[in-house]
């Protein structure tokens, strides 16, 4: 595997994720156990496969315990985990064949329903958990045990930096990784974190979800119509892709809650609103507004604004309002349609704000919202 990855035309380093840290360690700590002797250096193969070779930190040894620390290298990706070190203290059990995997100190605990780890477990996900006893197993074979504890300082401040928050883990980071490998600058580990806490809500029994495209929506949901915080999953900039994670986990019932700013672009069928990605959210605006029949001057006063709030300004002055209903419905409308030919069925609602304005527009009449919601 190369070292390296190009992303928009730069050259950026991959990194090693949790999971990959933690094997390392523990290989390390067995090895020094039965070698009596420090461990400089590890190789080992990651989930997808690849053979990597880390160093290691901290070493210390007795006869049949030991611990050792993988620093967490995240390469070029912006990553929260980055810099610390992932430890593993191994304690051999020769009166027994079972492996035992646990999380100590800055290692996160599961404390919600739904998540694949059950309650009141160390977040060891279950592809690092088996990387780690497949790499003990081989080592020290069929007819001894161990003991693993994976620990972090400074893990559970860095935490909040990460989605575990969200998802009822508490008191550490995640020990996690599919393949392995963190590839720089990639949004898959940020959808996939976003399937993760969709499918945490499907497995507790709801099968309805508000989406909200940033902290300003989920404000609002919470504040304006007093849903709980619990039910709202944070999408980011990936509309089209979460829609279809909803469908595809199961969900018929969406309600989505956004600034102006964001969903217009929603309006026009654009799913991916990040800026880098696409923007036409003025010309969203004045096709809309042309269509109503507005005077040409507020249409040339809104190409002159750079935000939907400067736009709203001359949208009030004139009187034109009622443009955000229509793009309202047209959100629905253009959601509804991507989902259309696949099941289950899922019906959307959306509700528009701004920030200085509030609330702009629903697909329903917000206290019909406000019921349906509690």
């Amino acid at each position: 595997m190369d070292e390296y990855v190009y992303v928009d035309g730069k050259k950026l380093k991959r990194g090693y994720t949790t999971g990959t840290c933690a094997t390392a360690a523990t290989v390390a700590a067995l090895y020094m156990i039965l070698n009596q002797e420090i461990e400089e250096k590890i190789t080992v193969q990651t989930a997808s496969g690849v053979e990597v070779t880390m160093d290691i930190q901290n070493p210390s040894y007795e006869l049949e315990k030991a611990t050792a620390a993988v620093e967490k290298d995240g390469g070029d990706d912006a990553d929260a985990t980055h810099g610390l070190l992932i430890y593993s203290t191994v304690t051999l059990l020769p009166d027994q064949t079972d492996i035992e995997i646990d999380g100590g100190i800055g290692v996160g605990r599961v404390t919600e329903e739904g998540l694949a780890n059950p309650v009141g477990m160390a977040a060891i996900n279950p592809t690092p958990r088996r990387m780690i006893e497949k790499s003990v197993r081989e080592i020290i074979g069929d007819n001894c045990g161990a003991h693993v504890l994976i620990w972090v300082p400074g893990g559970e401040e860095r935490a909040k930096l990460t989605y575990n928050p969200r998802l009822g883990i508490v008191g550490g980071i995640s020990i996690l990784g599919t393949t392995g490998i963190v590839n720089p600058m990639s949004e898959d580990s940020w959808k996939a974190a976003i399937t993760v806490e969709l499918t945490m809500l499907y497995n507790q029994g709801y099968r309805s979800v508000v989406l909200a495209p940033g902290n300003y929506g989920e404000d609002f949901t919470t504040t304006v119509l007093g849903i709980d915080k619990s039910r709202i999953v944070n999408m980011s900039n990936f509309v089209g892709h979460v829609l279809k994670e909803v469908q595809r986990i199961g969900f018929t019932k969406v309600l989505i809650v956004g600034h102006m700013g964001k969903l217009v672009k929603v309006a026009s069928g654009i799913f991916s609103t990040h800026s880098k990605d696409a923007d036409a959210r003025m010309e969203t605006l004045i096709a809309n507004l042309a269509l109503m029949g507005a005077p040409l001057d507020l249409l040339e006063k809104v190409d002159g604004c750079t935000t939907t709030e400067a736009a709203g300004e001359a949208i009030k002055e004139y009187g034109y309002e009622g443009v955000y209903q229509i793009l309202a419905d047209k959100i629905k409308f253009r959601s509804e349609r991507l989902l259309k030919y696949r099941k289950p069925e899922v019906h959307i609602d959306v509700v528009l704000f701004a920030s200085k304005e509030g609330y702009l527009a629903s697909t329903k009449p917000l206290d019909m919202i406000k019921e349906e919601w509690r």
